[in-house]
């Protein structure tokens, strides 16, 4: 494709940026650390900020795009984002020597389709609202329209965004395609878009066949899209420089699985994860009933295994013993310390989430985002625990509290150590 000589320029010294980055040492260190910790090794709690609100964070221009071919735009704001983050809110950020070509993938979907009424939105560059569903399953017969995606790879368009980045800055900073490293795999969060929520919780009491039925069906579609991934060889292995589930990053020394061959990635060479965040009020047995029992047929394809997001799962650890090569554990704010941390201790990372309200409030009080952090690290003595900062949704367009907040964690993050 033809580039703008402005773009070519814009893109090469933002790599020089990344590159000059991902030279230091320290991202090696970082990785070990983080290795350390999805091991089950103890020592200090490793901190990671995502689902930043962008929109809200721009200081300086530092995240202003100039470039002019949409293509393109997407790539400046994904170095600029990966910039702006290592210089103000870096935590236990890596920063690799390289840039990840996405390849170009297609699925013809499940068959249904989400429909309903926008009833509120914050803010329209933040995409944070409040949605109403008009249910799409209400008998056995709409059951059969959850069809197994088709997917296909674009091969054509993947060479020639990897061929044009290449030409763009691939002597500065290494180009390397890229498919799929890790999938969010929530069947909860999709059905409940086509049945709704109220609708959908009244079922598993009133109707649990039919809940059964859809769960089942929906669980095989995303079985066939995972077996389609997988044959046409669109699963790649990259060092762990990703978010797993709604964890901290996926560095291990334990993936790939033995037989491995790079020309062929398998699931058991990955991270899997699942999460009903639905069932937050639902008992441990019908957790198990209408959701855990399903979500094993997919967990049981990976080679280490995150489970949960905001769902509280404190009083549901001893049915999480049954999920195989589980590793980490989702502790949210709603979640009970104490009770999870006896049950968790030396079996698996607590992977707790600092509640971010505290950057919603007419004015930021540190003193009270440190005391709810070192109140919860309190209470893990003997435990490894990551720090998930995530579901940013503003910080009252002030960025400057994100940024002390990082500065705050790390700080009380290495005390702990």
């Amino acid at each position: 494709m033809a580039v703008p000589e402005h773009d070519r320029s814009t893109l090469r010294g933002l790599a020089e940026q990344i590159a000059a980055i991902a030279a230091m040492p320290a991202h090696k260190e970082t990785a070990d650390e983080w290795k350390r910790s999805n091991a089950l090794q103890t020592g200090r709690p490793l901190v990671w900020i995502t689902q930043i609100p962008w929109h809200e964070m721009n200081v300086g221009d530092e995240l202003t795009l100039t470039c002019q071919d949409e293509f393109l735009r997407g790539i400046e704001s994904q170095m600029r984002m990966t910039i702006y983050q290592w210089n103000h809110v870096r935590a236990d950020m890596v920063v690799e020597p390289v840039f990840y070509s996405d390849l170009v993938i297609h699925d013809s979907g499940f068959g249904i389709h989400q429909e309903g009424e926008l009833i509120a939105q914050s803010d329209d560059a933040g995409g944070i609202y409040s949605h109403g569903f008009t249910p799409q399953i209400k008998d056995e017969k709409d059951i059969a329209r959850i069809k197994d995606p088709v997917v296909t790879h674009d091969e054509e368009s993947s060479e020639r965004n990897f061929q044009t980045l290449s030409g763009i800055f691939g002597d500065i900073l290494p180009v390397q395609k890229r498919g799929f490293v890790h999938y969010w795999f929530a069947p909860w969060d999709e059905l409940i878009r086509w049945w709704d929520v109220q609708e959908a919780m009244m079922d598993i009491v009133l109707r649990p066949e039919l809940v059964h039925m859809a769960m089942d069906r929906l669980v095989s579609a995303y079985l066939s899209r995972l077996d389609q991934w997988q044959k046409l060889s669109l699963l790649s292995l990259t060092p762990g420089n990703y978010g797993v589930g709604s964890g901290g990053l996926g560095y291990t020394d334990e993936l790939p699985a033995p037989g491995f061959d790079p020309s062929h990635v398998r699931t058991l060479d990955q991270w899997g994860c699942a999460t009903a965040q639905i069932f937050s009020s639902v008992s441990p047995p019908m957790h198990e009933e209408f959701a855990l029992q399903y979500e094993r047929r997919w967990l049981s394809r990976f080679g280490l295994n995150y489970y949960g997001c905001c769902e509280p799962l404190h009083d549901k650890l001893d049915i999480l013993a049954s999920v195989p090569n589980l590793r980490k554990v989702s502790i949210s704010p709603w979640a009970d310390v104490e009770q999870a941390v006896p049950k968790m201790a030396g079996k698996y990372v607590i992977s707790h989430k600092p509640n971010p309200s505290v950057f919603a409030s007419d004015v930021y009080n540190p003193q009270q985002a440190r005391d709810n952090l070192v109140n919860v690290l309190d209470r893990t003595e003997g435990c490894v625990v990551e720090i998930i900062l995530k579901d940013i949704s503003t910080v009252r367009n002030e960025p400057q509290r994100l940024w002390q907040w990082a500065e705050m964690a790390m700080e009380v993050a290495e005390s702990y150590g």
